[in-house]
């Protein structure tokens, strides 16, 4: 067996434990026979060990046991396991031994140890200790864990979800039925976002997810034998975009500091108002000579691709803060500040020539009307935005949720009854207005509002985009059509870089520093997304089939603006950034005020 060639081989690696030689016992002195460490070894007068005697792992004496000055052997002068004793080993009189003449190891421990290490050197590993390594092995694959375990998860709860609707709502899950079809589009646009994140280039920057998300949405439409099981009646598209803008809306309206408009300069309120109303204007311009539009279906384009996209320069301006690039000019803070303004101006002016284009009436009267709109959605949510000032109280049980659920539910049901009632643009006003008041009095309390509406956007999200590309057919484009789309976008959008980098100059901006700004005020997604297939709906609902070619060249436009701009805009801000800002001490905290720049 191989432990007792294990044991031998550690017994003899130990050091002997030798006695002075000067040490000889007395003639009549003998060990009694109760002191003695081995049953069958017994000192005799003068009687020497011999070396090959090894006392054995039990033979070692009690502590309490000390010899008389008779008494040859004492009881810490017994060999540990591994100690061998020498001739000349023999107890003085009357001599306690000293704790140091123990040989070690002196621990079952570290003597299992040593075994177990020579055993794994020859690669002698016993059975047991073999098992046990096969089963750590094991537990980790069966049951899974980590990404394998929560793909399983989702899979499972999906197929049960996807059950209990059937046994509901019977044909409507099942292929051709219209849930089936929002599934569908749901899911697709989810895993083509996440696809997207996961794809990286080490020297690119991560493009935008909404980008997977809108060619989710064109694949669908695009495939033939997955198109045709996949229905969505124009009044669920109508009310899913409508909620994603009101959310866009709430998200703005919570996200403008009061403290910062407050000390709001010319710098950002031309940022805000200028680019996005010079674009309009241009887009206007070209699109009326290039595409025939009519001057006011040429402003409502205008309106809906002047508005820059949160959800591409937000998250990019928050990384370069991180990083520390551009924070000694504050150029992320007022980047992030100035795109919801941006939004709110290029939403009201759509809003307003869509009431103006699908009127019938005079051009005063609809402005008129517009005017009117407008003061109804601003005494409307300032009413409901002193209510949600004060209720649900701040000392209720989770503040947060009950905000948030009041907040979403109010909103959503200001923009669908304004748009039942054909007040255009009233509900974005209400949602605004409401949004900022509740904003203004929870000042920090409104955190946890904003994520509550931030995970409702994800779920919405994936919808929005989904469905916009879901509106665009490659059968249904023209070449020419595509290249007039293309050539009022481009120069649009050559005319607001322009305009952006001439507003910035009167700012106290280097080149550079001019030059970035201009580039990072160019991402299209969001609000395109929503506006873009609004004019077509409400074409088809107001049955005006003239005016249903004007409204599908806008949705071309603002598909084209989304495909061109957002990825493009993100890899310019991600690479241009690091290269033009100047990086500032991150030692300090990121704490940054509109108010440092000087009026102009």
């Amino acid at each position: 067996m191989y432990g007792t060639d294990l044991d031998k081989e550690v017994n003899n690696s130990q050091p002997p434990t030798v006695a002075e030689p000067s040490t000889v016992v007395e003639p009549s002195t003998v060990a009694e026979p109760s002191t003695v460490a081995e049953p069958s070894t017994v000192a005799e007068p003068s009687t020497v060990a011999e070396p090959s005697t090894v006392a054995e792992p039990s033979t070692v004496a009690e502590p309490s046991t000390v010899a008389e000055p008779s008494t040859v052997a004492e009881p810490s002068t017994v060999a540990e396991p591994s100690t061998v004793a020498e001739p000349s080993t023999v107890a003085e009189p009357s001599t306690v031994a000293e704790p140091s003449t123990v040989a070690e190891p002196s621990t079952a421990t570290e003597q299992s140890t040593i075994i177990a290490q020579i055993a794994r050197d020859r690669g002698d590993v016993p059975k047991e200790e073999m098992k046990q390594q096969v089963n750590r092995r094991t537990n980790r694959c069966c049951p899974p864990q980590g990404t394998l375990n929560k793909i399983i998860t989702d899979g499972i709860t999906f197929i049960i979800l996807w059950t209990l609707l059937w046994s509901l709502m019977g044909e409507e899950v099942l292929p051709g039925g219209n849930l089936f079809g929002l599934i569908v589009i749901f899911y697709s646009s989810f895993l083509g976002g996440k696809i997207l994140e996961v794809i990286r280039i080490p020297v690119v920057p991560p493009l935008p997810p909404l980008l997977g998300m809108l060619l989710a949405g064109f694949t669908i439409r695009n495939v033939p034998f997955i198109y045709e099981f996949v229905h969505i009646p124009t009044t669920w598209s109508s009310v899913l975009r409508n909620t994603a803008l009101t959310i866009i809306l709430i998200r703005a309206g919570l996200g403008l500091d009061p403290q910062a408009l407050k000390h709001l300069k010319a710098v950002c309120l031309r940022l805000s108002f200028g680019p996005c109303i010079i674009e309009a204007c241009s887009a206007a311009f070209f699109s009326h000579f290039l595409m025939k539009f009519p001057w006011q279906w040429g402003f409502l384009l205008g309106f809906v691709i002047g508005a820059v996209s949160p959800a591409v320069v937000v998250p990019s301006m928050l990384l370069l803060q991180e990083n520390g690039y551009g924070i000694e000019k504050g150029i992320p803070t007022l980047l992030v500040a100035a795109s919801s303004m941006d939004d709110v101006v290029a939403i009201t002016g759509f809003n307003t020539f869509l009431s103006i284009v699908f009127s019938s009436g005079s051009v005063i009267s609809n402005i008129l009307s517009s005017l009117r709109n407008v003061f109804i959605g601003v005494l409307v949510g300032i009413t409901l935005g002193f209510f949600i000032q004060y209720f649900p109280s701040g000392d209720q049980e989770k503040p947060s949720q009950k905000r948030a659920f009041l907040v979403l539910s109010m909103c959503i049901s200001a923009v669908l009854s304004c748009q039942y009632f054909g007040l255009h643009g009233s509900g974005g006003l209400v949602t605004l207005v409401l949004s900022f008041m509740a904003a203004k009095k929870w000042a920090k309390e409104k955190v946890g509002v904003q994520k509550i509406v931030a995970n409702t956007w994800n779920v919405f999200q994936p919808l929005l985009f989904g469905l916009v590309g879901t509106e665009v057919s490659v059968e249904a484009l023209e070449s020419k059509t595509i290249g007039m789309c293309i050539a009022t976008l481009g120069l649009a959008l050559c005319v607001r870089v322009l305009a952006t980098f001439t507003l910035m100059s009167f700012a106290d901006f280097r080149f550079k520093e001019k030059v970035f700004i201009a580039l990072a005020w160019i991402p299209k997604a969001t609000v395109q997304a929503v506006l873009g297939p609004l004019a077509l709906e409400t074409a088809r609902k107001v049955m005006a089939p003239q005016l249903e070619s004007y409204s599908k060249d806008v949705m071309t436009v603002a598909f084209l603006a989304i495909l061109i701009t957002a990825p493009n805009g993100a890899l310019l801000i991600g690479i241009l950034g690091p290269k033009i800002l100047e990086r500032g001490d991150l030692t300090t905290p990121l704490e940054l005020e509109l108010s440092q720049f000087e009026q102009h």
